[in-house]
């Protein structure tokens, strides 16, 4: 069963006639309006249509965008059923119907976008009012003509999603390199670049390790399903399909130079954050820190499931412990917060964007739990499927280019917090002992960047230095 959405919804306006047969209706679902017609002279009800708005899945959406409709114009609703993948700013969420009926017209189509509040589709009580709804979908123009869908882009001449892969699976022989380009951009995709799944088939599919974008989906408009994804783990690859497809990932990764390509909402949302954080005046702090200690920890438990960003997570959460300061946030420009937990929030590259999943109150946590969290944050993150809070509550970011061999970088904080700090590879590195001899340590350069309203430079100093006697002797980590 696809994750249904479990955050809730804001609202948008009020009912424009409440049902005076029902108490109900003044609590009805805040993603839905309903509008009725009543005869001439005032009596009973005659239809009742409800219009189903875009959906806030987070306190910084402004719009989402619609990934797939789960459901076709025409077909039935129950209660409980997800209609439509939402994309928001952070995450794809999988969202529910809140009543039965019939989704009688889809007013932005796939790919559109469309402002929190504004209306996407409607949804007839009984199957007469579904004409009525259309009628009323196709005087909402305005509506249409701001949720084009994006469409596909390739060297021939554009194929229609919805009988792409039957001319896929009719071309002749001669044609076979066009049909595999055909199959290749099947209806599930952004024009071959993005895929569209549910979240359990790409949970299914990251175990079973399927890639996606070699299947093609059998839900509503192609859809990736779980059970697509089990029939491709359990269907055997012939050697010289594997030889003749070897090309095509390569040919999928190509950037056309020249080309002019819009901010996914994931790249909008971080080009907005990166633009306020311009407003908050900033300065940069570095130092150096000796890892001999904490690469040796790291060897002796990496066995037991533990990572090297929960040690930094940790080492960091007991730091500021000892430091609220270097852990509070200024928001409005009057004032500051000594935030009452610890949140450690570690930016996370996935495709298209940036997320930072959050470990709350790290200093609390054991380094075993907190690596488990931190795993499970991360498989979440790439599939998209992060909730709100775990994503949106850190009071100090880490973000690591260690692994990539970096040895030192600056980073751009946060709006909303106070601090963020930026962790360079550990190398071997000449030092000179207090006895005058040289010898071979592994040191990293951190550098932190902090907020100057909040946060001031013998602050910084005096939490680097903390941090730094935690590394260079952990034995506190693994309590």
């Amino acid at each position: 069963m696809a994750h249904l959405l479990q955050t809730s919804f804001l609202p948008s306006s009020q009912c424009l006639r409440p049902n005076p047969d029902r108490s109900s209706s003044s609590t009805s679902s805040p993603m839905v309006q309903i509008s009725r017609r009543r005869s001439k002279t005032g009596g009973a009800v005659q239809a009742k249509i409800r219009e189903i708005f875009m959906p806030a899945l987070s306190s910084t959406m402004t719009e989402g965008k619609i990934v797939s409709w789960v459901k076709s114009e025409g077909e039935k609703l129950a209660k409980g059923e997800s209609v439509v993948v939402v994309e928001s700013d952070k995450a794809d969420m999988d969202v529910e119907t809140f009543y039965d009926g019939y989704l009688a017209a889809i007013m932005v189509e796939e790919g559109g976008v469309a402002a929190v509040g504004s209306a996407i589709a409607l949804l007839a009580e009984t199957e007469d009012e579904i004409e009525a709804a259309r009628s009323k979908a196709a005087g909402s123009g305005s509506s249409a003509a701001s949720s084009s869908p994006a469409t596909a882009s390739t060297s021939a001449d554009p194929i229609p999603a919805e009988i792409a892969a039957p001319i896929a699976a009719s071309a002749p022989i001669a044609a076979a390199p066009v049909a595999k380009l055909a199959s290749a951009v099947h209806p599930a995709s952004d024009g071959g670049k993005r895929v569209v799944a549910s979240p359990y088939a790409k949970k299914l599919a990251k175990e079973l390790k399927v890639e996606l974008a070699a299947i093609a989906g059998s839900g509503p408009l192609g859809r990736i399903v779980a059970k697509d994804v089990e029939t491709a783990a359990a269907a055997p690859v012939p050697v010289a399909a594997v030889t003749a497809a070897a090309p095509a990932p390569a040919a999928a990764s190509n950037v056309e130079l020249g080309t002019v390509v819009p901010f996914t909402t994931m790249q909008g949302a971080v080009s907005r954050n990166m633009l306020e954080s311009l407003s908050v005046p900033t300065f940069r702090v570095g130092y150096t820190i000796t890892t001999d200690a904490l690469d040796a920890l790291y060897k002796k438990i990496k066995s037991k499931g533990v990572t090297m960003t929960a040690l930094l997570a940790k080492a960091t959460a007991l730091a500021l412990a000892k430091h609220p300061v270097v852990n509070s946030s200024c928001r409005d420009g009057n004032s500051f917060t000594y935030n009452s937990s610890i949140n450690i929030a570690v930016a996370v590259a996935i495709d298209g964007g940036l997320i930072t999943p959050v470990l709350q109150d790290a200093d609390k946590s054991d380094i075993y739990s907190l690596s488990r969290k931190w795993k499970e944050l991360v498989d979440k993150a790439r599939a998209k499927q992060l909730q709100p809070h775990e994503y949106n509550t850190g009071t100090f970011t880490l973000s690591n280019l260690g692994m990539f061999g970096v040895d030192r970088f600056d980073a751009i904080l946060p709006p909303g917090t106070g601090a963020i700090m930026a962790v360079g590879a550990s190398q071997p590195t000449a030092v000179g002992t207090k006895d005058g001899r040289i010898g071979i340590k592994n040191q990293m350069q951190v550098n932190v960047t902090a907020d100057h309203r909040v946060i001031y430079g013998a602050d910084l100093a005096a939490f680097l230095q903390t941090l730094s006697k935690i590394i260079e002797d952990p034995k506190d980590l693994t309590f």
